[in-house]
């Protein structure tokens, strides 16, 4: 349902009875329609999956709708490819916006614009003024965007988006990587721009922004509307129950340890800190205990677990398992130490695709596998390949099948039996059931939970927070890369979680 109560205005844009339906057959919009009126800020919020990317990717023209209609100043419009929007007055300003780094600002705020007349720099500039006028920002023209913060270039992606006579920019988790200074500069120039008849739609997951920032709001879940209203009639609680849902508050934990933090320390991290990224932070992971990082995009949960396996150059802190302290910087020096890292992008960075099984099992503990150290024993690699398919039940022709051609949930297995069968002694997992179905999902939370009865620690990282609160024994939760509150989780539920996670 559409609530027009804020405003008699015509609506910029109309979105009536949106389906999209891929050819996997995911159903990921369901008969959304939504009006962002002009002059406006129209928050778009939802959790992972809710449908706001599908349906901002179909509004810019990266994507068409399977069956609903798009009407823009009134009539109907079909975009097959962004340009198309772009011309017709909408931009889309992506949280990595595609900026040529080694281009001055100037250029970059320029680039892809047709000219009617030959370029002129002096004229370019001062058009350029007239812009960070409006926005009342200041930059340099001339400074390469590369040298740029994140904040600049977000600015500059803006620019970008006025200097082609856009109405109405679409920005999509525009603060996720932001200071807080850049932020507070970020929203100062979008009230600014509103208030001279700019449009925007904003999407983010921190509900503090969509309440602060935002004239109306639309809330997705599932691929369906379930709020639309003006924002200053949605409480807090409304907001937090639109986006999970009514879902059970608390999640049965049937495998939970009940003295899982009477272990012995195995992992302290203290004062760990990346410029620009996170901390410092410092927490601790007792042997036997799960605990869980629950943040939104952009809070820095990933940062931290690379910075912890020594993946960040730029990190200062100390690092300790057990009574061993940790080089700094150094991933060999982790898995010397016992810390073993299952990385959220699990085939860029997880596997070897082309690599059989067997091969991909035995590759971080090659060396204690072979002759003297030296020479692969086969044999060996093989039979501790065949032991993780028969413990972990990965579904696999053979051993010697390439690891690409295995289901998600079974090429996560793998990810994990990388580590199994070694000295690791504190897992790192960064969204270990991403990608997977809900019988795998199942498997990988059950063996997160038997690492943790076998004395080993855990530190999990996951955008599900159910998943969190039934795998995890504490969650510790991360915004703007500080760990703001710790919760037994026996004593929260989801909507604490989200609701401290989103700065509500």
């Amino acid at each position: 349902m559409i609530d027009s109560s804020d405003g008699p205005r015509e609506p910029l844009l109309v979105v009536a009875d949106v389906h999209k339906i891929y050819s996997s057959g995911t159903h990921a919009l369901r008969g959304v329609s939504l009006a962002v009126r002009p002059g406006s800020v129209h928050g778009l919020i939802g959790a992972n999956g809710a449908g706001k990317s599908t349906l901002i990717r179909i509004m810019s023209g990266v994507e068409t709708a399977t069956s609903g209609t798009l009407c823009w100043h009134g009539e109907a419009v079909s975009w097959t490819t962004p340009g198309q929007a772009l011309a017709a007055g909408m931009a889309a300003v992506h949280q990595h916006t595609p900026l040529v780094p080694s281009l001055s600002v100037l250029d970059n705020v320029f680039l892809g614009r047709k000219e009617s007349i030959r370029w002129d720099a002096a004229r370019r500039a001062e058009e350029l003024a007239a812009l960070c006028t409006r926005m009342d920002y200041d930059i340099d023209a001339h400074q390469t965007v590369g040298e740029l913060s994140t904040g600049g270039k977000q600015m500059v992606a803006i620019l970008q988006a006025l200097a082609r006579d856009a109405q109405l920019v679409l920005l999509d988790e525009p603060t996720a990587a932001l200071s807080p200074h850049e932020r507070d500069v970020l929203f100062r120039s979008i009230r600014r721009l509103r208030d001279q008849g700019t449009t925007f739609v904003y999407v983010s997951h921190f509900l503090d922004e969509i309440l602060d920032l935002t004239d109306h709001l639309t809330v997705l879940r599932d691929g369906q509307v379930i709020v639309d209203a003006a924002t200053a009639g949605v409480s807090k609680q409304e907001l937090v129950t639109a986006i999970v849902g009514q879902r059970l508050a608390r999640v049965e934990q049937q495998n939970s340890t009940t003295d899982a933090a009477t272990g012995e320390p195995l992992l302290v991290v203290a004062g760990l800190s990346s410029p620009g990224r996170f901390g410092p932070i410092s927490l601790t992971v007792h042997a036997g205990e799960v605990v869980g990082l629950a943040g939104l995009l952009g809070s820095g949960r990933t940062e931290l677990l690379e910075a912890i396996y020594g993946a960040d150059r730029a990190a200062a802190g100390s690092v300790r398992v057990g009574a061993l302290r940790v080089r700094p910087r150094s991933p060999r020096a982790a898995v010397r130490a016992g810390l073993a890292l299952v990385p959220e992008d699990r085939a860029r960075q997880g596997l070897l695709r082309d690599w059989e099984v067997w091969r991909n099992i035995s590759l971080p503990y090659l060396s204690s596998l072979s002759r003297r150290r030296l020479l692969p024993d086969h044999r060996r690699e093989r039979q501790v390949a065949e032991q993780a398919i028969e413990d972990l039940g990965i579904k696999t022709p053979s051993p010697d099948a390439p690891v690409g051609e295995l289901s998600g949930g079974n090429a996560q297995k793998v990810v994990f039996a990388k580590w199994l069968y070694g000295p690791a002694r504190v897992f790192l997992l960064d969204e270990p059931s991403a990608g997977v179905d809900v019988g795998a999902k199942a498997d990988i939370i059950q063996l997160i939970r038997r690492l943790a009865r076998a004395g080993q620690g855990v530190l999990i990282v996951s955008s599900e927070f159910e998943e969190l609160l039934g795998a995890c024994d504490r969650i510790l939760i991360v915004r703007r890369g500080q760990i703001i509150s710790e919760r037994p989780v026996a004593d929260t539920d989801l909507h604490e979680l989200t609701a401290l996670a989103s700065g509500l």
